[in-house]
């Protein structure tokens, strides 16, 4: 698998996800830094708290180069993904 197809796995993903509302509840000195932070970078906060979660994602969950050669190197793997990428765009899997 290449890093286009690679890509494109990734994009099908994003894909089949749509937006969701998540309702949440924090302290008032949580809402308070929340929203200072989100004033300081000029985003509302429901924008603020999609960047601050993806910023942390990727940052916590990052795999460098040679860990992902690794992992496309393992064919099975990268078959069990692709197989799992195709359930999933067509929905055809079981939430347990």
């Amino acid at each position: 698998m290449n890093k286009i197809e690679y890509n494109n796995c990734f994009n099908i993903l994003e894909a089949i996800y749509t937006m969701k509302t998540v309702t949440m509840r924090v302290d008032d000195s949580v809402y308070k830094m929340i929203k200072l932070a989100a004033d300081g970078q000029r985003r509302n906060i429901s924008n603020f708290i999609e960047f601050a979660t993806i910023q942390y994602l990727t940052s916590s969950q990052y795999v460098d180069d040679n860990e992902m050669h690794e992992i496309l190197s393992d064919e099975d793997l990268v078959e069990n993904l692709m197989l799992g990428f195709k359930q999933a765009k067509n929905k055809d899997y079981t939430i347990v």
